[in-house]
């Protein structure tokens, strides 16, 4: 059964007007016994392994609280991406900052600079020295690495250029019609990063714009949009994808991915417009296996967003699965000419084989429930035995002497499935998600005894963590917890500004 962390209680409107006027509410926003001035209307909490944050106003009162609420988490995920670019690029810091100032900023919406800006301010606030140049430069933490710098080293004919592939991120499906127990949309993901990335991709972000539709969407500190995007919108949007596994391209005068992604979920109320604002002004930068769903219509859609070649398929009576594996033919050709659909030992391929037999065997039952059991399946279709390793569907490759030599993840890399996110068609109706932090199949992986095991990781030893797996937890736009009476309100209320 789906485990709903919180049980929500009602309170009578003179008593959330009493709780408003209190002078510790007034001074700090709620927080689990972590309460914080900020300014403006946000706020932050504390469950599940999650931290739930509430952004609200213009785009650079927006970005401003981001800033403020997650400045120390902020600095502590740039020093992440430092790490491990650093080692996986032989690029410093700096290149990645001015890489930012001259390749992205140019490109990003005048909105989103100014939110870019005001996350900066409020890091600066908090005392963090950070400058909006790092904060860009972690917005583009995946398409800088793994997308331009591959392009740069071939157009300089870089010597002794380090092997850069764009790694397989996430398992996902989408489902409606006949596939789902009540006809309507079901959507599942889980991600897959380095652990140490992983175990601080734990945001739940509810955006309230000046403009556009509200945002309820998983993320990283710092990070304007979900990056790897799983959300609704109040227009009744719901969106995931993966990563197309081993794509090579870059066009230097397009628009960064993540400015795309945030824009897409926060002005689309159809995938006609989804599609078409995803597609504007394409980099190549990240390029994904879009799933999309509008539970106004139940319909569904499948984006292979490549940079030569969008294919879009749609549906209102199937189901699309996704698992890091090129689909149109053409993409296969000119895209990810290194990509290989035949070989089912590879993790893509395998997990897309698992996926298939799965919908399959499930039509006519698909629910969030079953979802979650699909996210934590350790089914490997290669060996056909079960167990955690890169083929399952709940990845574990620090449990692989192979690694994933498509992705370059070598022998008992440190990364695999770090959540699990599930929704359907009513709970996007309430702007609600279902969220894991952690391997969704419930395994806790431990720091230290992994760098003992394997020195050969030692780099990472800064920066990986233990990363504990919690519970399923649903999250909901509009709650607030009050730290001081213990009560979380499942609305918005009228409490004034924090």
């Amino acid at each position: 059964m789906t485990c709903i962390l919180r049980r929500f209680a009602t309170l009578s409107l003179p008593l959330v007007f009493g709780l408003a006027t209190s002078a510790a509410l007034a001074a700090a926003h709620p927080g689990k016994g972590d309460a914080q001035p900020v300014s403006g209307p946000g706020y932050r909490f504390e469950s599940g392994g999650w931290t739930y944050v509430h952004l609200q106003g213009d785009a650079a009162q927006i970005g401003f609280e981001h800033g403020q609420l997650l400045a120390d988490q902020i600095a502590d995920l740039v020093h992440v991406i430092q790490v491990e670019t650093l080692h996986s690029t032989h690029r410093n810091w700096e290149f990645y900052r001015q890489a930012s100032r001259t390749m992205l900023w140019p490109h990003i919406d005048a909105e989103y600079q100014q939110e870019l800006e005001g996350i900066a301010k409020g890091v600066e606030s908090k005392g963090v020295k950070l400058d909006v140049w790092d904060i860009v430069a972690l917005n583009g933490g995946i398409e800088l690495p793994q997308y331009y710098v591959p392009w740069l080293d071939k157009r300089e004919h870089a010597a002794n250029a380090p092997r850069i592939l764009p790694e397989g991120r996430c398992s996902a499906f989408i489902a409606t019609g006949s596939y789902t127990k009540d006809g309507k949309i079901v959507i599942a993901h889980n991600n897959w990063s380095s652990y140490a990335e992983g175990s601080r991709w734990t945001v739940i972000f509810d955006i309230e714009p000046e403009h556009g539709h509200r945002i309820l969407m998983d993320g990283e500190p710092g990070v304007i949009t979900s990056q790897d995007d799983f959300g609704v919108n109040d227009a009744g949007i719901l969106i995931t994808e993966t990563t197309i596994t081993q794509f090579e391209g870059w066009n230097p005068e397009g628009k960064p991915e993540f400015v795309r992604s945030r824009k897409a979920l926060e002005y689309a109320g159809s995938i006609d417009d989804y599609v078409r604002i995803i597609e504007d002004g394409n980099n190549g930068g990240y390029a994904n296996d879009w799933l999309i769903g509008d539970r106004k219509t139940g319909e569904i859609a499948y984006l292979e967003l490549g940079l030569k070649n969008t294919p879009l398929w749609r549906s209102k009576d199937g189901y699309f699965i996704s698992s890091n594996f090129a689909r149109d033919p053409q993409l296969m050709k000119t895209e990810t000419p290194d990509f290989d659909p035949d070989n089912l030992s590879h993790s893509e391929n395998a997990r897309r084989v698992t996926w298939e037999k799965k919908m399959s065997q499930s039509r006519g039952r698909i629910d969030t429930e079953l979802a979650e059991k699909f996210l934590a399946d350790h089914d490997d279709s290669y060996t056909g035995k079960s167990g955690a390793d890169e083929r399952s569907l709940c990845g574990h490759v620090d449990a692989v002497k192979d690694g994933v030599p498509e992705w370059d993840w070598g022998p008992y890399y440190p990364g695999g499935a770090v959540t699990g996110k599930v929704s359907d068609s009513d709970l996007a109706g309430k702007m609600s998600l279902i969220a894991h932090a952690g391997h969704p199949c419930g395994e806790d992986f431990l720091a230290a005894p992994f760098l003992a095991a394997h020195p050969e990781y030692s780099y990472l030893k800064p920066i990986l963590k233990d990363m504990k797996s919690g519970p399923w937890t649903t999250f909901t736009a509009g709650e607030r917890w009050f730290s001081d009476k213990s009560v979380l309100l499942s609305k918005p209320q009228p409490v004034g500004a924090f």
